[in-house]
C-alpha cells in the first residue's frame, strides 16, 4: 500500500467516488469500496463516474455498470466513441470479454480521518 491508495473519508460521502493511485474509491450507502479504475470497454476512468440506485459504479463515458463486490460487469456500454445509444451485438461482445477481465477488487476500510485501500 502506498500513500496513493488512501483518501480523506471527508471527501467520500454515501454515493461519491473518488480516485486514490491505481484505485476508484466509493462510498456505496456507508460501505466504502475499492476496485481497478479503468472500465473495460474503452479504458475511461471509472473514479469520475457515479453510483446507481442499485449500488453499482457506472461508468462516466457510456454507462457500463459494475458489481463493486465482485468487478464484474453487469450491464454493458450504451455506446462507443461519441456515440452514445443502443448498440445491438457490440453490447454483448464487450460484456462477454468483461467476464473474463473483470475489475480488480481490493478491501477499502476507514482507518482515522481515511479511507484506505489494502
Amino acid at each position: 500500500m502506498s500513500e496513493n491508495d488512501r483518501i480523506p473519508a471527508s471527501q467520500l460521502p454515501s454515493g461519491a467516488v473518488r480516485r486514490a493511485g491505481n484505485w476508484a474509491v466509493g462510498n456505496r450507502d456507508g460501505e466504502y469500496f475499492a476496485v481497478s479504475r479503468r472500465c473495460r470497454h474503452q479504458l475511461a476512468d471509472v473514479s469520475k463516474g457515479s453510483i446507481d440506485a442499485d449500488g453499482c459504479l457506472v461508468c462516466p463515458w457510456h454507462g457500463a455498470r459494475y458489481d463493486v463486490r465482485t468487478g464484474e460487469m453487469v450491464a454493458g456500454p450504451r455506446g462507443f466513441l461519441g456515440y452514445h445509444g443502443p448498440t445491438p451485438g457490440y453490447t454483448q461482445f464487450v460484456r462477454g470479454y468483461a467476464k473474463v477481465l473483470r475489475l480488480r477488487v481490493r478491501r477499502a476500510l476507514r482507518r482515522g480521518d481515511d479511507v484506505v485501500v489494502e
